[in-house]
């Protein structure tokens, strides 16, 4: 209960801190803000580095709290789970490839990084396809009953 009270203080406070740089960023003129790096730095920095700091408070609060359940919870099920998951990242890596591509910019964009953004397309169209099955197996069973 101790640690739910911090953390809304925090979020309060952060919030506060949010509504300050963004009234302060819409006050000021939009094209003076496009055309000045020194209203960039003053204005638009600060803001960003607040997000920054917000997603990494969240990004180690759900870290602390997905170990703490690993050990209160059932370990047999999640490590189930996350191998599931590495068997579907494994199928999509293997059902596609991975050829260089021109990027706009007159670079290249590796095999490699080919590979992995496919991969990682294919991963979503997988999982997609199992949440739309789930769904419609699930719906079935209501109107069986």
């Amino acid at each position: 209960m101790i640690l739910h009270k911090i953390l809304k203080y925090v979020a309060l406070v952060l919030g506060l801190i949010g509504i300050v740089f963004l009234a302060r960023i819409l006050i000021a003129d939009d094209g003076y803000i496009v055309a000045s790096a020194e209203a960039q730095q003053s204005l638009v920095t600060p803001f960003l580095w607040l997000a920054y700091i917000i997603l990494l408070l969240i990004l180690v609060m759900v870290v602390f709290f997905v170990i703490k359940g690993l050990f209160r919870g059932n370990i047999k099920t999640t490590l189930i789970t996350i191998g599931a998951f590495v068997l579907v990242v494994g199928i999509a890596y293997i059902l596609t490839d991975g050829n260089e591509v021109p990027l706009k910019d007159g670079g290249t964009l590796s095999a490699s990084g080919s590979h992995w953004i496919s991969a990682g397309l294919g991963v979503f169209y997988i999982l997609g396809a199992i949440a739309v099955g789930a769904m419609f197996i699930s719906g079935v069973k209501k109107l069986i009953k």
